[in-house]
């Protein structure tokens, strides 16, 4: 087999000088004040708003070994957290500069593994101490937040039978019942009612609501149990978060959205139950995104109350994405919304105010269409895999068929998970029946909840007992109430009554900024729904970091003792050469949260240079020593909003700083990641390529660090 062969340690590291170099494309994206990067498709010159490292790595050639190892690392900690993933793409560039420095200075490959191993995991079992829980989290922000006299303690005693008042769903849309008038969202008529942007409307009704298109649903199906009895609903004054966990400062005090509802008197000042102030502390400055998954917390607390429990399930979340409309369009609703054809949106308007026969595919809509595992019988020639459906009198055959028994089960609509045959859409239109495609399964399942209906994977396997009833279909209508036409696509909304399934409405009029929107919001999310299930929260603003930093420079300056170092690493050879390089591989580690800090300062303009950012840290470093314990020391400058606080920065001389705060395995895994990508591609000795790039490289001028065989 032809092949080529590198010696990836030729002169220095190849793989870990590949890492460094993907990574720092990604360090403006540390840290709250992040540099959105515009990322542009040589293909079609279409161009996309980016802000987070998972955008960027899939934007970025990974032909090299190192580069695809990267891409599945950041691409399982955004599958298993959705958070993280710019430290994580930090953390990976800072510390293989921090091994070639090691390897610089001819320090053994063994003794680099064993010790930032050992280094890492006496980090992790460090910073528990800065673990908070959420019960502790809710207490100290609602404090933190009553101002003497600011507000008066209101009660409303709500029963399940009036879901979504409006003065506690903000963010929910209201059924509007004035005469319909569809509004093209290219005319200038929308200009004169601007007034009617900012607009938070409510339905009054349980289960309906409003939203809109590109649904992505979330992946994680568990719930996160919140603690306390009541809603986020909070009259009390809320500090603005300006920047993000990081080093922020207090804006004008803000009055609460929300007016607390309850079921009997509070001893909380704050007047804020269930997950309180959480949200804020999580969402490291996006606003918006706030504001629609209080919405959502809320009225997910209200109807599991009803039902006995208190639950926040990110399963029952969907968003929808609208290109065209303000973004003070964005709203929650009730209900699935998405984006379909105009003669789908004629066959709408028929339905509208009707109970539909709603029908469930668990697949493809299509002739070609077989499920997983499917056997194709033995001895069968195949002659033709795709007839044309135009053409072939079998296609024609088979359209009629799959009508005929969606007529005679009186079908109305259909959901369809996978793709749908265009021209079996077409006659489905024609005969007032509207079919919709590339709907999630966590959709199908919460229509499958209220309906009745049952999944099926083909039409022929349909019988009356899996249709289900009581749908309704109707055109989207933003916040002032018209229905809205967006020229090739209009949104429409399937609701049921009692349906769980919540669509967050994510708009703007910038088409590039549409994927960062939608990113954030699922981000917070996640960050909530995290820190729910673990039930605590790290100390954010760079505290963690901080006394990481603190603990290896303590362990670098202890000497160890070749008894001790025996009994850690269990090998004598390991144990003399760990002996040895002990101290330069922990100060290494430590540089790379020395430079993850600095650089967090820079981007959020807490530090003019790098240069003061190290000299702050070092200040900081040394008044932790000198109180003898780091992790109290880190924990009354957090509280007193003064923990990495810059000399030069804009809001250095300000009052105290927000307290805001981080999910706990999503950190100590990207940290965990992190190093291990790092050390897994130092032990690689060799890197072989074979196939049609072999030839490639023969002729290419990195030819001479090869060995063609």
């Amino acid at each position: 087999l032809p092949m080529a062969f590198r010696d990836v340690n030729a002169r220095r590291h190849t793989g870990l000088q590949q890492l460094l170099s993907l990574a720092l494309t990604g360090r403006t994206l540390l840290g709250p004040m992040k540099a959105c990067k515009f990322i542009v498709d040589e293909s079609t010159n279409q161009c996309t708003l980016i802000c987070s490292a998972v955008r960027l790595i899939e934007s970025l050639d990974l032909t090299s070994a190192a580069g695809q190892l990267l891409n599945e690392t950041i691409q399982a900690q955004n599958k298993e957290f959705r958070t993280g993933m710019s430290t994580l793409l930090f953390l990976v560039g800072a510390w293989s500069n921090a091994v070639l420095e090691c390897l610089q200075q001819n320090v053994p490959v063994s003794a680099i593994v064993s010790v930032m191993s050992e280094g890492l995991n006496s980090c992790c079992a460090t910073v528990p101490c800065l673990q908070m829980s959420i019960h502790d989290v809710n207490r100290e922000l609602c404090s933190s937040s009553v101002r003497p006299n600011a507000f008066k303690s209101q009660t409303c005693q709500i029963g399940c039978d009036s879901l979504l008042n409006p003065q506690i769903f903000p963010y929910f849309q209201k059924d509007i019942s004035i005469a319909e008038e569809v509004i093209p969202i290219n005319s200038s008529s929308h200009q004169d009612d601007d007034s009617n942007f900012n607009r938070r409307l409510v339905s009054p009704v349980a289960g309906f609501g409003s939203i809109a298109s590109l649904v992505k649903p979330a992946a994680d199906k568990s719930t996160s149990v919140i603690s306390g009895s009541g809603v986020i609903a909070s009259s009390c004054n809320k500090r603005k978060l300006t920047h993000s966990r990081y080093f922020s400062t207090l804006g004008k005090s803000q009055q609460g959205n929300f007016q607390r509802f309850l079921s009997g008197p509070s001893a909380d000042p704050c007047e804020c139950y269930g997950v309180g102030h959480l949200p804020m502390a999580l969402s490291h400055g996006n606003q918006t995104s706030v504001k629609l998954l209080e919405s959502i917390v809320a009225y997910q607390q209200e109807r599991a109350e009803c039902s006995g429990s208190s639950q926040f399930n990110i399963a029952e979340i969907v968003t929808c994405c609208l290109l065209g409309l303000p973004e003070s369009y964005s709203c929650v609703s009730a209900g699935f919304v998405t984006l379909v054809s105009p003669e789908q949106a004629a066959v709408i308007k028929y339905f509208e105010d009707k109970p539909l026969r709603v029908l469930l595919m668990d697949g493809d809509l299509t002739e070609q269409y077989r499920h997983l595992g499917f056997n194709r019988p033995c001895n069968v020639r195949t002659i033709l895999e795709h007839p044309s459906l135009l053409e072939g009198r079998d296609g024609d055959l088979w359209l009629t068929s799959m009508l005929d028994i969606l007529i005679s089960f009186e079908v109305n609509l259909v959901l369809v998970k996978g793709n749908v045959c265009e021209n079996l859409m077409e006659r489905c239109i024609a005969n007032s029946i509207l079919v919709i495609g590339s709907v999630t399964r966590e959709v199908l399942c919460a229509f499958g909840e209220v309906t009745g209906a049952q999944s099926v994977t083909y039409l022929t396997q349909l019988n009356a007992a899996y249709v289900g009833s009581r749908a309704q279909v109707e055109l989207w209508k933003g916040c002032d109430g018209r229905a809205m036409d967006l020229g090739e696509l209009v949104p429409v909304r399937i609701k049921v009554p009692g349906i769980p399934l919540l669509t967050a409405v994510l708009t703007t009029t910038v088409a590039s900024k549409m994927q960062l929107i939608e990113d954030q919001f699922w981000t917070l999310a996640y960050r909530l729904h995290h820190a729910l299930n673990d039930q605590k929260v790290f100390l954010g603003g760079g505290a963690v970091e901080l006394l990481c930093l603190s603990h290896i420079q303590t362990l670098a300056e202890q000497p160890l003792q070749p008894a001790n170092a025996v009994k850690e690493f269990r090998n004598p050879w390991l144990a003399a050469s760990a002996t040895e390089y002990k101290s330069v591989v922990l100060r290494a580690l430590a540089s790379g949260w020395k430079q993850y800090l600095s650089v967090v300062m820079c981007n959020t303009a807490k530090a003019a240079s790098e240069l003061e950012a190290c000299t702050s840290l070092e200040h900081h470093l040394k008044k932790a020593a000198e109180c003898g314990s780091p992790s109290a020391y880190i924990l009354q400058e957090f509280r007193r909003g003064a923990l990495l606080r810059g000399g030069s920065g804009p809001s250095a001389d300000q009052g105290e700083g927000v307290k805001v705060y981080d999910n706990v395995r999503a950190k100590t895994e990207a940290w965990r990641r992190a190093l291990d990508l790092v050390l897994l591609v130092l032990q690689t000795d060799a890197e072989i390529i074979t196939g049609p790039k072999r030839n490639q490289l023969l002729n290419s001028h990195v030819s001479s660090e090869f060995m063609f065989l």
